[in-house]
């Protein structure tokens, strides 16, 4: 394969994903090797890529990728979640567009349309996805309304209802009047709004005969759109302004319905007026009120969110409409007091962005007490581990103070809960109207009684009741509950989602794996951050703050996005997402394309000596290193760190510092430069093991590079994709430490030359050696990169001599022109000053009690040995500085 000059990530992307796919490498079928599993959180079928899953889906496939690259049978479940509320919305939308009014259809008819659009619309972001590199075993693609997932939806209803643990009862609901139907409490994303405080006069009713001076009890409210459904004025009984209205009763303006004035603790004296007005209809904490009191309810909205009939003034408003119409008519009747700014959380739809009303609605729930229980253990107890653990407390507060789950949404798409209504009001739960007719006979004693005298419920369960269900239903799982899949594949092994559905899916699954399995789903959840700009804010479209995911990788590859998105993000830790992060990418990607084009440029000469054996003996150990801390890091979801450390062994290490000690010296009129055979054999070997590490995070360049004829014959299937991570060999520590400190030399020697400015010069060094480093072994490495005229050791300082040091090693460079000796004086005067400094931070450091108590050990040796350091280089530049007559 002819190499180009330079990289063209399209070309790569579209050539080696479809040859992934077409020799089956993303496949996975249960054999005898230990399995490794991840299920894909199922994205929406209306969704399109955004930035949360650039950065979800490229963590899961550098999982699963070096899952492969370790010999496990690696298998990634895509699919899609049907998302009935925003689903239901895009359809209406459509047959809107079309002239067709949903009401006007059946709910056969209606489905049939929404079938239409998910076929046309619902596989859009699974492309995308691809773009991306993900290695899904795409043959395994679900979708939670799939018959046999469905049916898993219905069977599981149909057990808990037989336990007891769903019922069905009127409850205070988050109701979406867009939407026109309930949603969880986790489908609710509260929002800080400018609002107006309307102050409203209430007129108390005069309990004595013959005082004619009228008495107001006034209330402070965001909504006096609902004050027609008030029940009662509430007051603290401890409150002393209030004491005398005590058992009155008062008259809501407008309407003049008289309500009486209760006492509770529940109101805060200090807030407002100190007076309550008590809606149970339309809060939650009023709706408690209601209820301890004996309250009626009066619901007066629709489901649309307008005014009823109950409300007997502006019926057919809407909500917020009314709201400004009956402060003017409150203003007019003299009961609107004042009005004053207010700022407060207001509650909106996840999926449609209307404000979400409270509303009493009768709906289905699950019973959660009893599943939260051993969920909460599995992850106390450590059988599920969450990344970072700082997510622990919040889930289990979750899991303490859990509520029943309302389960059933008023829509047509989704799975259509099985319950069936008799004449009577009565109903029964099963899978099939033929069945539900046999248990209705049973019920009733009625033989005579008929399909047709069925009704069917016409709600739909949540979503969120078949997505808990999918680490079990992708396998078949309640289909066919011991089949060889999920017996192979499941538990999983680990899940990457956001930590803003921890509770609603996570949890949740892990409710489901304890009762339907009895055991966990998966066994660590990774968490990751949100995906900020530079400025901090969440990216979104309506923001317009959000870069279209397949524009970056047109402009930077998809290899440059996956390395931008994941040098900044790790796990649990918002992400601030800046483009240079992937141009950063990118050119990482293109240094690695540069340093394997300078190696092709290389030819073997077998008469040359190998003069690099300190070099390559190195690099092998430095590789060794990092591979070691790269495995660590993966141990502990250090993704990002893991990154960052093969970022550093390629660019640093490999790039900027072993290619340039082997590289031959340029030989002009050659059209390859020669290098002997055991430097050009160790360079291959070395940048092979290099594309292994590198393609978990860059899987289009190292596959291309990877079939490059340098590395001799591939067979079709000897891929990098499936090829095996590099086992940890034998490192040498003190090869490793010494060649750094000899880096750090060469590097001194540098910025001599910088600021002497004189680049080319060969000049001589002298070394001091204090710390027992045997400098000798790597004299060619300095030699050839510090060009240096000639190296010798000394026992005494060299005056005059540019000085530096590395370590407690010192380092006289003795140039040709006269030194200048005041500037030399202020130079190790600025670093005597900055020593001094450093020296003292950490003596007041080692000084600290508290810090001495609560420090580990290992921290306490380190400072102690920053400390010798420092106070070793000030006696030495303090000698300097005299020798040269400071």
């Amino acid at each position: 394969m002819s190499i180009s000059k330079t990289y063209k990530p399209k070309q790569a992307e579209d050539k080696w994903y479809s040859y992934w796919m077409e020799n089956g490498f993303f496949r996975s079928v249960p054999d005898e090797r230990e399995p490794y599993t991840i299920v894909i959180p199922p994205p929406n079928v209306t969704g399109v890529l955004h930035m949360g899953h650039m950065l979800n889906n490229t963590i899961q496939d550098v999982l699963i990728r070096r899952a492969r690259m370790k010999g496990k049978n690696a298998c990634w479940v895509p699919g899609t979640d049907h998302a009935s509320i925003a689903t239901e919305a895009k359809v209406v939308a459509m047959l809107k567009e079309k002239g067709i009014n949903k009401k006007d259809l059946t709910r056969d008819e209606f489905l049939g349309y929404a079938w239409e659009w998910k076929e046309k619309y619902g596989g859009i972001i699974l492309e995308q996805l691809k773009k991306l590199g993900a290695s899904c075993d795409w043959e395994r693609t679900r979708f939670t309304m799939d018959p046999d997932l469905s049916e898993a939806v219905l069977d599981t209803f149909i057990h808990l209802y037989k336990k007891g643990w769903i019922y069905r009862g009127v409850r205070m609901v988050n109701w979406d009047p867009q939407g026109k139907t309930a949603v969880s409490d986790e489908e609710v994303i509260r929002k800080e709004v400018n609002q107006k405080l309307y102050y409203i006069n209430y007129r108390v009713k005069n309990q004595e005969s013959g005082i004619q001076t009228e008495v107001f009890l006034t209330i402070a409210t965001t909504r006096p759109e609902t004050i027609m459904a008030d029940a009662a004025i509430c007051v603290n009984p401890n409150d002393e302004r209030y004491t005398h209205l005590h058992g009155a009763t008062v008259y809501i303006p407008l309407i003049n319905r008289e309500i009486p004035v209760i006492l509770d603790e529940y109101v805060t004296m200090d807030f407002g007026t100190g007076c309550l007005k008590v809606t149970p209809a339309h809060d939650l904490n009023d709706y408690e009120l209601g209820i301890k009191h004996n309250l009626p309810v009066i619901d007066i909205l629709n489901d649309d969110g307008t005014l009823n009939e109950k409300a007997t003034i502006l019926v057919g408003e809407d909500r917020f409409a009314a709201r400004k119409k009956i402060a003017v008519l409150l203003e007019e009747a003299g009961a609107l007091s004042k009005v004053e700014e207010y700022k407060s959380q207001v509650g909106y739809s996840e999926r449609t962005n209307a404000v979400i009303e409270p509303k009493l609605s009768m709906q289905w729930f699950c019973k959660m007490e009893e599943m939260a229980q051993p969920a909460l253990d599995y992850v106390l107890k450590g059988d599920i581990k969450l990344i970072p653990e700082k997510f622990t407390n919040t889930y289990r507060h979750w899991m303490e103070n859990v509520k029943d789950w309302c389960i059933s949404r008023q829509l047509w798409w989704g799975q259509q809960i099985p319950a069936w209504y008799l004449p009577n009001g009565q109903h029964v739960v099963a899978k099939t109207v033929e069945e539900a007719l046999i248990e209705a006979q049973k019920l009733t004693q009625d033989s005579g009684l008929q399909a047709q005298d069925l009704r069917q419920d016409e709600d739909v369960v949540d979503t969120w009741f078949s997505s808990w269900l999918w680490p079990i239903s992708v396998f078949d799982g309640f289909k066919d509950p011991n089949n060889e899949e999920i017996n192979y594949y499941y538990p999983t092994n680990d899940l990457v989602t956001a930590p803003e559905i921890l509770f609603f899916w996570v949890a949740r699954m892990i409710m489901a794996g304890h009762e339907f399995r009895g055991e966990i789903p998966f066994k660590n959840v990774y968490l990751t951050g949100i995906v900020r700009d530079k400025l901090g804010r969440k990216m979104s479209k309506s923001l317009g703050n959000s870069p279209d995911p397949l524009d970056l990788i047109d402009k930077h590859g998809a290899d440059g996005v996956r390395v931008g998105m994941l040098l900044s993000s790790p796990a649990g830790n918002d992400l601030m997402f800046d483009e240079d992060h992937c141009k950063q990418g990118a050119g990482f990607v293109n240094k690695i394309w540069n340093a394997f084009n300078l190696i092709k440029g290389w030819e073997v000469d077998d008469s040359l000596p190998n003069t690099n054996a300190t070099t390559i003996a190195w690099f092998k150990s430095r590789f060794h290193s990092s591979l070691r801390d790269i495995d660590e890091q993966f141990s502990q979801y250090r993704l990002s760190e893991a990154l960052m450390t093969t970022y550093k062994l390629v660019w640093d290490d490999f790039c900027a510092w072993y290619l340039e000690m082997i590289k031959p010296a340029y030989q002009q009129g050659l059209e390859k430069q020669k290098i002997n055979r055991e430097t050009y054999q160790a360079t291959i070997s070395f940048f092979e093991d290099i594309l292994k590490i590198l393609h978990p995070f860059t899987p289009f360049i190292t596959e291309e590079l990877w079939h490059d004829e340098l590395f001799g014959a591939r067979t079709a299937k000897d891929c990098c994709i499936v090829a095996l991570l590099p086992v940890i060999g034998e490192i040498d520590t003190r090869l490793v430490n010494e060649m750094e400190a000899v880096k750090q030399v060469i590097s001194e020697i540098r910025n001599v030359r910088n600021a002497k400015q004189i680049p080319k010069d060969k000049l001589p060094l002298a070394i001091k050696v204090n710390s027992g480093i045997n400098y000798s072994a790597y004299l060619p490495i300095i030699n050839k990169l510090g060009i240096l005229e000639e190296i010798s050791f000394t026992e005494a300082k060299i005056p005059g001599a540019a000085t530096f040091m590395v370590g407690t090693d010192e380092f006289y460079i003795a140039l040709q022109q006269n030194i200048d000796v005041d500037a030399e004086k202020k130079r190790l005067a600025d670093e005597l000053v900055y020593l001094q400094g450093f020296l003292k931070s950490i003596e007041a450091k080692l000084q600290n009690e508290r810090f001495m108590q609560n420090a580990k050990p290992e921290v306490i040796n380190n400072e102690l040995k920053k400390k010798a350091d420092a106070e070793t280089k000030i006696n030495i530049i303090e000698e300097s500085l005299m020798a040269i007559g400071a």
